[in-house]
């Protein structure tokens, strides 16, 4: 917290501070037991009416009333990572969205809008990086119309937590009675650990997703939509362990794109976990992205997927930025998109 020479606490921020990141210490409720001040580390979104609406990391928004504030300053961006490969949101969202391709896509001045079929949120919602080329309200108003004639609701992707990323988006998302249904991290690291952390013995790679593949993956009657987006991306590899029977022991994904790698779909049957088959899966697939020039590696976690985020942690694998499906408001269409 901001101290003055006179050891008082200082609110050091304005309303004109809105889009930078700040620290802001303000006093709890006194008729509330518990601890007399709060701390908030995020972006200012908005600072209106006496209130203010910071956005933390993980896409939070905090409401803070003004008469509350003790203590306030502008603080640095999250410091650069002292490991593993650095990234802008930007470069990430554009690598994250060419490794899963929708059936359907429109640009929307620099906005993607894409659709297929509601086959996850990722391949059914807008990629909105860059200016729309209209004023927002208009913007959301088109974004819709496109949805609607999709027969899907419409959905915006956004991301909070690193430089560059929509903390302000989010808050006027909210604002308009958009509706946040899904939160998952993207997480980078290394590709060379990755690869020397297992021999991957016995894993079989294909460019092609076979039965037995899909067999174990976690989506069950996937169409041929669904086909045309697993096998999206520059550079698309299979993986499987072969079970005992038709189904393999595990299965994961691979897209090779210029330096980057990213992993999906890494599954293991229930019976067979504890083995490292995970660890093997990831490994032949580092291999194969190293011989095609990758150094760098990205996969997407759920917030809640303990064991996941474990595994990823003992690889290297850090977050990067967590991000966000916005639904739009009560009303729209009733078909929905599914998956992160």
């Amino acid at each position: 917290m901001e101290i003055s020479a006179t050891g008082r606490l200082e609110v050091r921020i304005t309303a004109a501070d809105v889009g930078k990141r700040v620290s802001v210490r303000r006093m709890n409720d006194p008729a509330v037991p518990g601890e007399k001040f709060t701390d908030t580390v995020g972006v200012l979104a908005s600072w209106d009416n006496g209130v203010l609406l910071i956005t933390r990391k993980d896409g939070e928004t905090v409401h803070i009333a003004e008469s509350s504030l003790v203590a306030g300053k502008v603080v640095p961006s999250a410091p650069a990572r002292r490991r593993g490969p650095s990234a802008s949101y930007a470069e990430l969202a554009h690598v994250a969205t060419r490794a899963w391709r929708p059936v359907e896509s429109e640009r929307l001045g620099e906005w993607e809008l894409r659709a297929a079929s509601g086959f996850t949120r990722r391949a059914n919602s807008v990629l909105p990086v860059g200016d729309p080329g209209l004023p927002l309200d208009d913007a959301l108003d088109a974004v819709r119309r496109w949805y609607g004639a999709h027969g899907l609701p419409a959905y915006v992707q956004t991301a909070t937590g690193a430089e560059g990323t929509q903390e302000l988006l989010c808050a006027e998302l909210e604002r308009r009675g958009w509706v946040r249904e899904v939160t998952a991290e993207l997480w980078i690291g290394a590709l060379a650990p990755i690869a020397d952390r297992a021999e991957g013995a016995g894993v079989e790679l294909s460019r092609d997703v076979d039965e037995a593949w899909l067999a174990r993956y976690q989506r069950k009657g996937v169409s041929e939509v669904a086909l045309k987006v697993l096998s999206s991306g520059p550079s698309v590899w299979f993986a499987q362990v072969p079970g005992s029977g038709d189904v393999p022991a595990a299965i994961g994904r691979c897209v090779v794109d210029g330096r980057w790698a990213s992993f999906a779909a890494v599954e293991v049957g229930p019976e067979q976990r504890r083995r490292g088959l995970a660890t093997e899966v990831m490994a032949a697939l580092a291999r194969r992205a190293l011989d095609e020039g990758a150094s760098a590696a990205w996969l997407q976690v759920e917030e809640e997927n303990a064991g996941a985020r474990a595994l990823y942690a003992g690889m290297g694998f850090a977050a990067h930025h967590a991000y966000h499906h916005y639904r739009e408001p009560a009303g729209g269409p009733a078909a929905g998109g599914n998956g992160r």
